[in-house]
């Protein structure tokens, strides 16, 4: 079953909701919980990602730096033409391109194929996998 929220919500140990509404500070003080709003933020996922990204010292002005990428075959050829026609001969950081109608290919299903034989291609990829 899927719960839509107007407002946000709190997330406890990972499996009770508390929604965001006039009774959330009451709901999570009878719990033992007593966090502010801002510091509740600081705990979430997004956040932790964005702090461990971040090359700026301010968290409200984020200077982010990506240490990996992936695209799927919607964006890959995209990409790759980009890449190619401004000289990059290789990605500085780790970058996944991920085929998800290559096991249609296999049975004929996919409208894709001049993409994946392209991005195959000119990534340099001659793995059966690739193919």
């Amino acid at each position: 079953m899927l719960k839509l929220y107007d407002t946000g919500a709190y997330l406890l140990n990972g499996t009770e909701i508390v929604a965001d509404d006039n009774d959330a500070a009451a709901v999570l003080k009878q719990k033992g919980i007593d966090v502010s709003k801002e510091e509740a933020v600081k705990n979430t996922m997004a956040y932790g990602i964005l702090e461990k990204h971040n090359t700026a010292s301010d968290m409200n002005v984020l200077k982010i730096k990506f240490d990996k990428m992936t695209s799927h075959d919607i964006t890959f050829v995209g990409i790759i033409q980009t890449a190619r026609a401004s000289g990059l001969k290789e990605f500085p950081i780790p970058y996944v391109l991920t085929n998800c109608h290559n096991s249609l290919c296999a049975v004929g299903g996919t409208i894709n194929e001049d993409d994946h034989m392209f991005g195959s291609s000119s990534s340099g990829c001659n793995s059966p996998v690739c193919s």
